[in-house]
This record gives structure tokens, C-alpha cells and sequence, in this order.
């Protein structure tokens, strides 16, 4: 019994550093920094955090019940979305934040200001979903090599979802309420640091395109995905 909740501690505490990865902060820091309110901002890592372990958890209980092998060419094609994916979140943020500029530059003679509305958890949770189709594999085929149990290795990527949840939630707490505090006060600022954002979700976007398309050879005729972290 000890052992099992020492496993099921480690799989909560790997969810939670899972959700840390670099291409993780960077693609919902890119969202956060568009939102002015801290719920807002709370309510987009919690669609992130389950879009990604729902499809963690479907995908990889699919290949530790049934065995199911993703080949190499689909598991770095799945990677490869992740890319494209910084690299339209980047573009967004850059044109949404050229926008907020050019209105406050020419306020419209209407008052108020138009909301996001319900658009930043949406986008978060497909944002979710994209990076948990592209890291599933890995996942499951690391619980495989340590856990025997398939109901037990089920178990631990149900356990792993949820500290990755709890993960991004403290993430964008931290990172949403001193950005909220300061956009409520100063515009620019808002934009700027969605600008930054955006510069930084393109620049890592183009990076793992450059390295998954050709150094782990995407394009090429012998694919080869890396080992799982």
C-alpha cells in the first residue's frame, strides 16, 4: 500500500513539474497575457490543464490497454502541431497587441472597451488538447517501462493528469495577478508584455519546427522520435 501511494505521489509531483515545460509556460503565458481579469486568467489553465490530461489519460490508456503503437512520423507529426501552434498563438498575441496600440492611439468615439470574451479558455483548452496529443506517447510509454500493472499504469496517468492540472493552475496564478493588477492601470504595459509573449511563442514555435521537421527528421526519410524525458 506504500508503495503504491509513494508511486501515486511521484506521478502528482511529475504532473506538476510536466506542467512547467518550456513550449507549456510560453503557449499559455501567450493566452494569460491577453486577459485582464485573474479569474479569467485562473480559468484558462484549468482548461489546459484538462484539455491536455484528458487526452494524456484517452491516449495513453489506449496504449497501455491495448497496446497501441503511434509510429514515428505520426508521434513527431503530432509534435510538429505543437510548433505551428506557438507559432499562431505568437502571431495573435502580435496582432492583437499592434491593435490595442493603433486604438489607443485613435480612440472610437464609442465608450467601452470590447471584451475577449469566452474566446481564452477555449482557445487554452484546444491549445490543451494539442500539446497532450503530442506528449501521450512519451508518457505512456515511460509508465510502461516502470509499471507493469495496466490498471495501475492507468491509475498513475490519471494521477499524473491531475497534477499537471494543479500545475498550471499555480502557473497562471502566477503569472495572472501581477499582470492583471498592472494592465487595469497601464494599457501599455498590457501590450507590451503580450508583444513579448507573442515574439517568444514565434521564436520557439520556429525553433522546434527547425528541430523537429529536420534534425529529428520529420521530413526525411527515417523519422526518429526521441526518447521520452
Amino acid at each position: 500500500m506504500q508503495t503504491l501511494l509513494s508511486m501515486l505521489l511521484l506521478g502528482f509531483v511529475l504532473g506538476l513539474r510536466h506542467a512547467t515545460d518550456a513550449d507549456h509556460v510560453v503557449a499559455v503565458g501567450a493566452i494569460t497575457t491577453r486577459e485582464r481579469s485573474p479569474r479569467s486568467a485562473l480559468l484558462i489553465g484549468v482548461s489546459w490543464g484538462l484539455g491536455h490530461s484528458l487526452t494524456v489519460l484517452a491516449v495513453g490508456s489506449a496504449i497501455v490497454l491495448f497496446g497501441l503503437v503511434i509510429p514515428p512520423r505520426v508521434g513527431l507529426g503530432m509534435e510538429f502541431s505543437v510548433a505551428l501552434m506557438l507559432i499562431v498563438l505568437g502571431a495573435i498575441n502580435l496582432q492583437g497587441a499592434m491593435s490595442n496600440l493603433h486604438a489607443a492611439a485613435h480612440p472610437p468615439a464609442a465608450t467601452g472597451e470590447p471584451s475577449h470574451g469566452p474566446r481564452g479558455p477555449w482557445r487554452a483548452l484546444g491549445v490543451g488538447i494539442v500539446h497532450g496529443l503530442a506528449g501521450s506517447a512519451a508518457v505512456a510509454l515511460l509508465v510502461l517501462a516502470s509499471i507493469q500493472d495496466p490498471e495501475l499504469a492507468v491509475l498513475y496517468l490519471a494521477v499524473f493528469g491531475l497534477g499537471t492540472i494543479a500545475g498550471m493552475v499555480a502557473l497562471t496564478s502566477a503569472l495572472a495577478l501581477p499582470m492583471a493588477y498592472a494592465a487595469r492601470r497601464f494599457q501599455r504595459f498590457q501590450s507590451s508584455l503580450s508583444r513579448a509573449a507573442g515574439v517568444l511563442s514565434v521564436a520557439l514555435g520556429l525553433f522546434l519546427a527547425y528541430r523537429i521537421g529536420v534534425v529529428d527528421g520529420l521530413f526525411s526519410a527515417a523519422p526518429v522520435l526521441a526518447a521520452p524525458k
